[in-house]
């Protein structure tokens, strides 16, 4: 990767800065030539940096998406891989439900499909980070046959999704969580 020169990689942090602030404000599908002009450069100037939304999406999420995968790293010794495996998916989930636009960008991730998805999309780098969580609590019999990690963060991130405009984001999608752990038809006796 060549190196680029001063103004770019200025142009670079100030249209990464503007864009936090415009997805967190206005979603997913802020304007690409709004965060240009607040940026104050041209809308070729964004798609050298981000030839499409995805890819700004990407950006915008990439160090909450690292300290997650992070996270899971930490996780993955730990003795009880139930709690393990579950702390991670809470800690995916209040982020997804909290950061506005991360939960869509994960869709987006998955809808695109595997010839598309690339080793930096958010989806990717989860699916990576939180398979071993996965694999050591299925191993260990804590998760149902057949679940699988594709499974948990399409579950998280609908929930994500459902709970995103409601008052308590964090509170009501801990909940629909946890009533998707427990089953909302537990087995009597």
């Amino acid at each position: 990767m060549p190196v680029q020169r001063a103004d770019a990689r200025r142009n670079y942090a100030r249209l990464l800065a503007v864009a936090k602030e415009a997805i967190a404000a206005e979603g997913p599908d802020a304007s690409l030539e709004q965060i240009a002009r607040t940026a104050g450069v041209g809308s070729a100037t964004v798609r050298r940096h981000f030839p499409d939304r995805q890819s700004l999406l990407e950006a915008v999420f990439r160090e909450r998406v690292e300290a997650l995968c992070a996270h899971a790293g930490e996780l993955t010794g730990r003795a009880d891989t139930r709690a393990a495996l579950l702390e991670w998916l809470s800690a995916v989930l209040a982020d997804a439900a909290t950061i506005r636009g991360l939960a869509i960008a994960l869709t987006r991730d998955r809808a695109a499909g595997p010839g598309a998805a690339h080793d930096h999309c958010c989806s990717a780098q989860l699916t990576e980070a939180g398979d071993p969580l996965v694999r050591r609590a299925a191993g260990d019999g804590a998760l149902a046959p057949g679940v699988t990690i594709a499974d948990l963060l399409a579950l998280i991130t609908g929930i994500a999704l459902a709970t995103e405009h409601h008052p308590d984001p964090a509170a009501d999608a801990q909940r629909l969580l946890g009533l998707s752990l427990a089953g909302v038809s537990p087995h009597q006796g």
